[in-house]
C-alpha cells in the first residue's frame, strides 16, 4: 500500500526538505537502532507509554516517540545472558544476520531501561524481575547511559538473562535520506513487568504519559503535537487492537520501510510503501 504523509504536519522537517529538494544528496548510512511499544490495558482500550523528545534534541525535537535508541558496540558482547529464542531465530524474523540481531534484541533491552526503567530481564527463562526502581539500579542506569557499563556486565552482576520471549516485532522503518541523522530501526511491542513501573527518569524527554493512540492521533491531527510516520502508523494499529494481549499476539507483515521524499499538488510528502 503507498501511502503518503503531508510534510505540513510535521514543521520540524519542512525547513530540511526543502533544502534537500533543492540540491538533492545522498544522506548519511543509518544507524541500527531499536524501540519499544509499551502497551496495556486502559480505559476505553489500550494505551501505550510515550517519550515527548526536548525541544534541543538534534533528531526529533519535541515529538512524541517511544522509548528506543541507537545500537552500541558494546550490544554486541558475546557473554550477553540470554533467554527466550535465539538469535539465530531472531535474525530470520527481522531478516537480517544473527550478530545484527543480537545487538537489535539487546539494544531494545537496554534502551527501555536506560530512558524509563523497564527491565525486561529475569534470573530465569521463566520469571522476570520484579522492582528496578530503587537507588542501587537508579546508578546502574546511569552507568549504563554513561557508557561504564555494558548491559552484558549489569545482567552477569545480577545474575539475570534478557527475555528475548517478552518482545514482539512490529515494524521496519529507515529515516529518509534528506535528514542528517538516520537510523535503521526495528520497533517492538512489550508488557511492562508485573512490579515494574516506566517513569520519566531521562534527559531525552521533557515529559511521558501512557496515552491513548486515537486521543494523539487527533492531537497530531490537529496541530497540537508533533508525531513521525512511523510512530503514527504504530499508533493507529494499536487504536486497533481489542485489549493489549491481542496486540502483542499479533505478528504483522513487516518489511522495511523508507519513506521517499516527494513533490505533490498540495506541497512535499513523505511518500512510503507499507506492508
Amino acid at each position: 500500500m503507498i501511502r503518503d504523509f503531508p510534510l505540513g504536519d510535521i514543521p520540524t522537517l519542512v525547513r530540511r526538505a526543502t533544502t534537500w529538494l533543492e540540491e538533492p544528496g545522498r544522506g548519511p548510512e543509518p544507524r541500527m537502532a531499536a524501540t519499544v511499544m509499551f502497551v496495556r490495558d486502559g480505559d476505553p482500550g489500550p494505551e501505550v507509554f510515550m517519550l515527548r523528545r526536548v525541544a534541543t534534541m538534534a533528531f526529533a525535537p519535541s515529538t512524541w516517540v517511544f522509548p528506543g535508541g541507537g545500537v552500541d558496540p558494546r550490544d554486541a558482547a558475546h557473554d550477553l545472558p540470554w533467554a527466550g529464542p535465539p538469535a539465530s531465530e531472531w535474525a530470520a524474523e527481522l531478516q537480517t544476520s544473527e550478530s545484527a540481531a543480537r545487538e537489535l534484541v539487546a539494544a531494545a533491552v537496554r534502551e527501555v531501561f536506560e530512558e524509563c526503567g523497564v527491565l525486561l530481564a529475569g534470573p530465569s527463562p521463566d520469571s522476570v524481575i520484579g522492582d528496578v526502581s530503587g537507588r542501587d539500579w537508579h546508578d546502574r542506569r546511569r552507568a549504563l547511559l554513561e557508557r561504564e557499563s555494558s548491559l552484558a556486565e549489569v545482567l552477569i552482576e545480577q545474575g539475570l538473562a534478557i527475555r528475548t520471549d517478552l518482545l514482539s516485532y512490529r515494524a521496519h522503518w529507515i529515516t529518509p535520506e534528506f535528514e542528517s541523522r538516520r537510523y535503521d530501526t526495528r520497533f517492538f511491542a512489550a508488557a511492562v513487568p508485573e512490579g515494574q513501573r516506566a517513569d520519566d527518569q531521562t534527559t531525552e524527554a521533557d515529559t511521558s504519559a501512557w496515552v491513548q493512540p486515537a486521543e494523539l492521533i487527533d492531537q497530531f491531527r490537529s496541530g497540537e503535537a508533533i508525531v513521525l510516520p512511523p510512530t503514527l502508523v504504530c499508533l493507529e494499529q494499536l487504536a486497533q487492537a481489542a485489549s493489549a494481549a491481542d496486540f502483542l499476539a499479533e505478528r504483522p507483515a513487516v518489511a522495511p520501510v523508507l519513506p521517499v521524499l516527494q513533490l505533490a499538488d498540495d506541497g512535499a510528502v513523505l511518500r512510503a510503501e507499507l506492508p
